[in-house]
Formats: structure tokens, C-alpha cells, sequence
């Protein structure tokens, strides 16, 4: 079972665009330190659209190596390609993550049934447990409760991420699973506290890359069923929730981290780095969360 806050940790870049190996391990460090309940790596806010075959793996292989088992590691190896995706989560399988989580194949806008057999091929080729993940918004095609539930019945398929940000769907689902295995994790932080109040498992969160001490705590809360003491918390993390995505993720967590010293300004093309426009606004949220001072 994973449960609370999980990190859909960036990919640390220079500003040239290479991938910075020492801020990843940074990085895991920080998330070590603060609470973090698991790390996912090149997951899709870790630009693994524009990461070559060899970094996808070397992210994850690195990220897995760094934590050294202290907590579960899932490796994010979806695509719009069933047999690239297969060959991602087989990768992943050698090198000791504890998850895979694999996005709806975005561009093609599969039919349900072609989402079905999509994940029904990479679970069984893989010897790992696999989290679906459901995000309309960025991909253009939406997995529909229902396909969710035909896929839990699948032994591999053990949990989905919902980015929908749909709450009354988001429940309809956590009902429908409540007598199985299967979990339900937010994949939106704004609504990632209602969620877990009402019965899911955890988030798998942007903002957690910036505030991993107060993202877990919020989850622990929720998940203990401390309706105030999350709420509480949650308040003090919307600005964040909601600021983080002035523009396309990961720009702001990125130039976020930038500003409290951890990383450099670097994300590759076609993304840019934030808008100098909303550096305040991501600057205040930060201090209103308690990560920086002034």
C-alpha cells in the first residue's frame, strides 16, 4: 500500500538545458529530509517528453540508488506508445523502483477499450505493481470511471492517480473500490485534501517539490481523519496549489525551486522558464506556505 505525500519530482536542469546530476540527488536529499512519503521519478512533471531514452533511465536509475529503500520510488514510464511504454516499465523493473505509474497515452485519444488494452499489455509485462494515471487536461483523451474499474481487476493494477480534479467522480470511485486493494491517490493538489478526506489514498503532488514537510503533514492529517489540522494546512498551501500552475508545469515549480536556492533556471524547449510577470506571485505563495522567510 503507498499512501500520503509523493513528490512528482522535476528533472534539475543547467541553464544550457543538460540535466544536473548532483541537484537530483539534491533534491532526493531534501525530500529524504522533510518528511516526503515517496519520490516519483520522470514522472511527466519531470520532462520526460523531451528526456532521451538514456536520461529517462538514468533519472530513475539514480533517484532509486539515492534513496537506498527509504522509501518507495515509482518510476513514471508511460507513453502514447504501447510498445515504448513496455519498454520503459521493463527498464524500470531491473533497477529496484517499487511502482510504476503510467499516464493515459496523450495525442492518440485511444477509445476506452483502447486504454484498456493499452494498460492490460504494459501489466502484463511488467513484474511491478502499476498506478494508473488519469489527466484529461494534458493529454486530450480521459479514461472513464468505468475503464478504471474494469483495469483494478487486473492483479498488476493496484492504484490510480486522479488529476481530474473532479471530486463527485474522484468519490464515486473511492466507493467503488472500498471493499478492495485498490487505491485512489489525487493527482491535484488543489483538491488533494478533500480527496483524501474522503477515503483516497494520498497525492501524488507539484507542490510537495517545494513544501514536502507541510504537503506530508497535510496528508498524514487527512489520512488520519483530523478534518481541521488538514484543512488548517491546506489553506496555508493554496496559493501554492493554485499558483504553481499559472503556467504549464513544471515551469513555476521549477523557477520556484529556483528561488529557494536549489536548483538552477534550466528546463528545455518548447518549455520556457516563468514569466518574470508571476515571480511574485510564486515568491509570496512560497513565503505565505512557511518554505521561505521574505
Amino acid at each position: 500500500m503507498i499512501k500520503g505525500s509523493l513528490v512528482a519530482l522535476v528533472t534539475p536542469m543547467t541553464v544550457q538545458g543538460e540535466v544536473d546530476w548532483p541537484a537530483l540527488d539534491r533534491l532526493v536529499d531534501f525530500h529524504l529530509e522533510n518528511g516526503t512519503d515517496g519520490i516519483v521519478a520522470a514522472g511527466t512533471t519531470g520532462e520526460p517528453s523531451t528526456l532521451s531514452f538514456e536520461e529517462h533511465f538514468e533519472v530513475i536509475r539514480r533517484v532509486v540508488a539515492r534513496v537506498e529503500g527509504k522509501i518507495p520510488v515509482v518510476a513514471g514510464t508511460g507513453s502514447n506508445s504501447t510498445k515504448e511504454a513496455i519498454a520503459l516499465t521493463r527498464y524500470a523493473n531491473k533497477v529496484g523502483v517499487d511502482y510504476c505509474l503510467i499516464s493515459t497515452p496523450y495525442y492518440n485519444k485511444p477509445t476506452q477499450e483502447g486504454l484498456y488494452l493499452h494498460y492490460k499489455a504494459i501489466a502484463e509485462a511488467s513484474d511491478l505493481p502499476i498506478i494508473l494515471y488519469n489527466v484529461p487536461g494534458r493529454t486530450a483523451v480521459d479514461m472513464h470511471n468505468e475503464t478504471v474499474l474494469r483495469l483494478a481487476e487486473l492483479d498488476k493494477i493496484v492504484a490510480l492517480k486522479d488529476a481530474t480534479g473532479d471530486l463527485e467522480r474522484g468519490k464515486v470511485l473511492i466507493d467503488a473500490v472500498a471493499d478492495t486493494d485498490f487505491q485512489i491517490l489525487s493527482g491535484d493538489d488543489a483538491t488533494a485534501c478533500e480527496l483524501i478526506l474522503m477515503g483516497g489514498s494520498g497525492n501524488i503532488s507539484v507542490t510537495a517539490n517545494v513544501a514536502p514537510k507541510q504537503m506530508h503533514e497535510m496528508c498524514a492529517a487527512a489520512l488520519e481523519g483530523d478534518t481541521s489540522k488538514a484543512h488548517q494546512i491546506n489553506t496555508r498551501l493554496m496559493p501554492l496549489n493554485t499558483g504553481l500552475f499559472v503556467e504549464s508545469n513544471p515551469i513555476p515549480a521549477k523557477w520556484a525551486l529556483y528561488d529557494m536556492g536549489l536548483i538552477d533556471l534550466g528546463i528545455r524547449l518548447p518549455l520556457t522558464p516563468l514569466s518574470t510577470k508571476y515571480h511574485t506571485t510564486i515568491h509570496e505563495a512560497l513565503q505565505l506556505a512557511g518554505v521561505i522567510q521574505k
